[in-house]
This record gives C-alpha cells, sequence and structure tokens, in this order.
C-alpha cells in the first residue's frame, strides 16, 4: 500500500475524529480488509490504527476541555463516543488525571514549557493579546504539502529539509505556513502531527496537493525567537480565547511564516474561530 493512502487515512480521521469513527470505517472508505489496512498503517506510522484514533481522541478531546470552558466535560465524551464514566476512565488512563482536574489545571497565568522543562512562561494580560491580535478573513489557499508524525524537537530541520525539496515551487509570492493538529503541553513531544505546507498554484499537478480552507481567523503577529512561539501561542489559547467572545472552530489553526531564519521567525499566528 502506497504511503500516500496511509496519509490520506490520516486526513479522513482527523475530518471524522468527533463521530465516533472506527479502524473498519477508515479500512472501508479506501476499500481496503481491516487486517491489511491496520497491517500497512502500523508498518508506515509505526502505530495501530486503533491506539491511533483513541491517541487523538483523548487529545483532542482535551483541547476542547481546555478551550470550551462553557461546555460540559459529559457532552465533550460524548462528542468522541465515550458515555461519561467511561470517557472519565480512559482519559485519567491517557493523561494521568481526570478530566475535571485538567480543566482545573488549565486556568492559570503561567505554563511548564516542555521544551525548556527548567523554565516557567508567564502569559500577558487578556488586554495585551486584544491589542495584537486582528479578526481577519483568509482566503482558500491551495499548498503542497508533507504531514509530518514524529517530534517537535526535530521539526526546524525538517521545515529546512521541506524547503528544500520543493525550492523549485518556490516563487516571490510562495507563503510558507503549517496546519498544526494538536497541543504540545497535551500531546507527547514525539508525537507531532502536523502538515508542512507551500501555497502553489491551483493547477500544480503534484500529488500532495491539499486545501487549506479559508474563514474567519483570530490573527496574531508574532516577532522573535523560535523557542519564545510556545509562550505566546498558549497564552492566546488560555488567556484570550476564553474570555474574547469568539469559539476555535472544526479548522485546525495555522501558522503562516512571513520571515524565518536559523533560530527566528515573522509569523502570523492564526486560530479559526466563530
Amino acid at each position: 500500500m502506497k504511503k500516500d493512502i496511509i496519509i490520506q487515512s490520516i486526513d479522513y480521521i482527523l475530518q471524522h475524529l468527533d463521530e465516533g469513527i472506527s479502524v473498519k470505517d477508515v479500512a472501508d472508505h479506501f476499500y481496503f480488509s481491516e487486517f491489511y489496512f491496520s497491517r500497512a498503517f502500523k508498518a508506515v506510522t509505526g502505530e495501530s490504527v486503533y491506539a491511533f484514533i483513541k491517541r487523538l481522541k483523548m487529545d483532542q478531546s482535551a483541547v476542547d476541555i481546555k478551550l470550551k470552558k462553557q461546555r460540559s466535560i459529559t457532552d465533550i465524551g460524548l462528542d468522541y463516543g465515550y458515555s461519561s464514566s467511561n470517557y472519565s476512565s480512559v482519559f485519567r488512563q491517557h493523561h494521568g488525571l481526570s478530566p475535571a482536574e485538567f480543566r482545573k489545571s488549565t486556568d492559570v497565568t503561567s505554563i511548564s514549557n516542555p521544551f525548556q522543562p527548567e523554565k516557567l512562561d508567564y502569559f500577558d494580560t487578556y488586554d495585551e493579546y486584544a491589542a495584537r491580535i486582528k479578526i481577519e478573513i483568509i482566503e482558500d489557499m491551495p499548498v503542497i504539502y508533507e504531514k509530518i508524525i514524529g517530534n517537535y524537537n526535530d521539526l526546524k530541520e525538517i521545515w529546512f529539509r521541506f524547503i528544500d525539496k520543493y525550492k523549485d515551487y518556490i516563487k516571490d509570492d510562495t507563503v510558507t505556513l503549517e496546519r498544526y493538529y494538536d497541543d504540545p503541553v497535551i500531546a507527547s513531544l514525539s508525537s507531532c502531527l502536523c502538515d508542512l505546507c507551500i501555497t502553489a498554484d491551483g493547477n500544480c499537478k503534484l500529488e500532495n496537493m491539499t486545501i487549506i480552507k479559508g474563514g474567519k481567523f483570530a490573527v496574531c503577529r508574532y516577532e522573535g525567537e523560535i523557542q519564545d512561539i510556545f509562550r505566546t501561542v498558549q497564552g492566546i489559547f488560555c488567556v484570550w480565547l476564553p474570555k474574547s467572545g469568539y469559539e476555535m472552530d472544526k479548522r485546525y489553526g495555522v501558522n503562516i511564516y512571513r520571515k524565518m531564519g536559523k533560530d527566528w521567525v515573522v509569523m502570523d499566528i492564526c486560530i479559526p474561530i466563530k
């Protein structure tokens, strides 16, 4: 089975994660037997389809608990196909604390930085974030992309290899961006899942083309060292978003890179909202 099919299956899982999706659902969608598809998926990703779906449900539901403060934990569990008691048990097994304890732990003004364990990052105030954030409409963007499943700490080098690989497709107006699916506070640093992208003409004939869906976004311009992006992103989610009157919708967030150096970036952190 081609690796491309496995990447497509991950996209399919992400699109249907809150619909009680099963291994059989995914295999059937791509017209493979469950056994054959499961073997091929593990060979490419190193993880079984079942474990992958379960991990994503636990991580994404934790993101929902963190961001959707007004939504009950029971309803969030139901969104991902779990009864109230079963969800709490599976969540504790995966994250090491109950959903209620996790929600309480997100009501903070500072956070431990998983990339620099000795460091405690302090957030700005709501007003300081609000002054930097603009609500913008972003158009759909056709992109060349590669889905990365790996370690967060390897992303910088992977980025430079990606840019070099597709350098012939880069023009003066090409935009470099990433679409991210997880939160490094919640997911293991070794379980990064994101898309590295460059915009391309819609007529590009490469197979690894997709559309980054546009719409309404909260956009925060970041200028500084790569190692400090974490604090800004977490501050937006923990401080600004809960009090903003907006909710993050089902589209995933994107980071649009305006300039990129070895250890620094100018980028727009774009949170899809409704």
